[in-house]
């Protein structure tokens, strides 16, 4: 259900503004997409979860505010970030 170190230090790197950038908005979108389509897939199996389901949403709504902060303050970060990871908005 989680990413492994792996996958999410390839994230923090494809989507870092600079170096040892772990906390902007783009890497916290990119993870959270990350962790997100992998609930996603659990929940193909496993459609009584739900408490599982909570944290999802919890996921979800976050993105959105990190998003939302993200369109006010740089615009052209936003699209680019829905570009790159292919969120609709």
């Amino acid at each position: 259900m989680s990413i492994t170190p792996d996958r999410k230090a390839e994230l923090i790197h494809t989507h870092a503004r600079t170096e040892g950038d772990t906390g902007s908005a783009e890497v916290q979108v990119a993870i959270l997409s990350e962790r997100i389509s992998n609930l996603t897939e659990h929940f193909k199996f496993h459609k009584k979860d739900n408490h599982s389901r909570r944290g999802l949403l919890k996921m979800v709504s976050q993105r959105r505010r990190l998003l939302d902060h993200l369109k006010v303050t740089d615009e052209g970060r936003y699209t680019t970030l829905i570009g790159a990871l292919g969120l609709r908005r």
